[in-house]
C-alpha cells in the first residue's frame, strides 16, 4: 500500500498487492471442504449468557435469537441487562457454525494453540494445564473479504455496497493462568468445567499433555450499545507437537509481492494470529467455510474504529490493525485524519463526489481512477481527495 505526505486528508490511493503464489500456497496447506464438513459434526458446547453453564441444546432469546440460555430462569434473570439492546440486534450471522468450522481446521487450530502456549506461560510453569487450568479467550470478528470494502467502511464511504461478503478473523487472544498479574480467580463453575475436561483427556490417554479451556467470543455494536453475541467454550488439548513448535521459535518467512523480497517475522503469539488471518483471507473460494454476509453490527465495529471511538470491539480492531502488515498504510494515514475534529472530517466526506465501481478492480471503494501497473496481481484504487485549505 502507498503512503501520502498530506496528513490532513484521507488516503488518496491504496495499492493492494497479492503474492502470485498465494493460491498455490493456500491449496497446498488448506484442509479440504469434505474433511472439514465431516469433522464439523462434532459437538461444541456453548455457555449460558447468565450462569456460564455448558449446554448442548441452548435456548435462544425468541426476539433477537442472538443470546443463549440454559433455562427460562436464567433468561428472566438476564432480561434487565439484555432488554436494552434486544430490539436492536438482527438475526444471528451464523457465528456458531463458523466457530465450529474454525475449531475443526487443523492448520488454524495448530497456530492458535501455539499462540496460546506462548501467551499462557505453559513453557515456563509445568503445573499449568495439569494441576491448575489455563483459559484462552479468543475474540473473533468479521471483516469484508475485500480489503477495499474494509477501507471504504473504515473511512465511512457511503458508496460501499450494502451487502458485503465477510470473513472470520481472529482479533485477539486474552490469556488467563494462575499467578498472572491482574487475573481474577475462576468461578467454581469454570473450575469444575476444566476438571471434567481434564478427567476426560486423562481417560483417553493424554495424561502427559496440558489441557485448558478455550472460549470463542464474538461482539457486535449497535449504534448506541455494545453486546456479546456468542460465547462458545471448548476444551483445549495441547499436544507435544504444539509444544515443540512453540519452543523452537522458528520465524515466519514472508514475501513482499511487489518487490519479491523475503523477510522474517519472529514467531510470537501475535504473528501466529496474523498467519491465521492471512490464511483465511487467501481462501477466495470459501473452501474453509469461514465466510458469511456481514451484519450491520459487524460493519458498525469498523465504522466505530474509523471514528476512533473507545468502545471495546472498536479498540480491539484498532489494536489488530496496528500489528498486522496489511493495515500498515491505513493506520499511518489515519493518524493524520484523526488530528482533525470529527465534525470537520464528516463535513469533508459529505462534500466528496459520488463514486462508481472501479473499472480495474470492480469495487465501490474508489471513484474509478485506476489503472494496471507492471507487476502482476496488483490492484490500485484511487481516491479523489483534493487538498483543502
Amino acid at each position: 500500500m502507498t503512503d501520502t505526505n498530506n496528513s490532513s486528508t484521507i488516503p488518496h490511493a491504496v495499492i493492494h498487492v497479492i503474492d502470485p503464489e498465494r493460491e498455490n500456497t493456500f491449496r497446498r496447506l488448506a484442509a479440504t471442504s469434505g474433511f472439514l464438513k465431516a469433522q464439523s459434526r462434532n459437538k461444541i458446547l456453548m455457555k449460558c449468557t447468565q450462569c456460564e453453564t455448558e449446554m448442548e441444546k441452548p435456548r435462544k432469546c425468541s426476539k433477537c435469537r442472538s443470546v443463549l440460555y440454559c433455562s427460562q430462569e436464567c433468561q428472566k434473570k438476564n432480561w434487565p441487562t439484555h432488554k436494552r439492546i434486544c430490539h436492536e440486534v438482527e438475526d444471528s450471522s451464523g457465528v456458531l457454525k463458523l466457530v465450529r468450522m474454525f475449531s475443526v481446521n487443523p492448520l488454524l487450530m495448530m497456530y492458535l494453540k501455539v499462540a496460546i502456549v506462548l501467551d499462557c506461560n505453559l513453557l515456563n510453569n509445568p503445573r499449568i494445564g495439569f494441576e491448575v487450568p489455563f483459559v484462552a479467550s479468543v475474540n473473533i470478528g468479521f471483516e469484508p473479504s475485500d480489503i477495499f470494502d474494509f477501507v471504504g467502511l473504515y473511512f465511512d464511504d457511503k458508496i460501499v455496497r450494502e451487502k458485503l461478503q465477510g470473513m472470520l478473523q481472529v482479533n485477539a487472544v486474552t490469556p488467563w493462568y494462575p499467578g498472572m498479574q491482574g487475573g481474577r480467580p475462576l468461578t467454581p463453575q469454570r473450575l469444575n468445567q476444566w476438571r471434567d475436561i481434564r478427567a476426560r483427556h486423562n481417560a483417553d490417554g493424554y495424561t502427559k499433555d496440558p489441557v485448558g479451556l478455550l472460549d470463542f467470543s464474538s461482539e457486535g455494536l449497535s449504534r448506541n450499545n455494545r453486546r456479546l453475541t456468542y460465547a462458545v467454550s471448548v476444551g483445549c488439548h495441547i499436544s507435544p507437537v504444539i509444544l515443540e513448535m512453540a519452543m523452537e521459535h522458528e520465524p515466519f518467512v514472508r514475501v513482499c509481492p511487489l518487490a519479491g523480497t523475503r523477510f522474517k517475522q519472529p514467531k510470537t503469539a501475535m504473528t501466529c494470529l496474523e498467519y491465521i488471518n492471512i490464511h483465511i483471507r487467501a481462501d477466495t473460494q470459501n473452501q474453509l467455510r469461514l465466510r458469511t454476509e456481514m451484519t450491520e453490527q459487524d460493519k458498525e465495529i469498523i465504522l466505530a474504529a474509523g471514528r476512533d471511538e473507545d468502545e471495546v470491539p472498536a479498540c480491539v480492531l484498532k489494536e489488530k490493525m496496528k500489528r498486522e502488515i496489511i493495515y500498515n498504510n491505513i493506520v499511518r494515514q489515519d493518524k493524520g485524519a484523526h488530528s482533525l475534529d470529527w465534525e470537520t472530517q464528516r463535513a469533508r466526506r459529505k462534500n466528496r463526489p459520488r463514486r462508481s465501481p472501479c473499472p480495474f478492480c470492480g469495487t465501490w471503494a474508489c471513484k474509478g481512477l485506476a489503472a494496471p501497473i507492471a507487476q502482476p496481481n496488483v490492484r490500485v484504487c484511487m481516491w479523489d481527495c483534493k487538498k483543502e485549505d
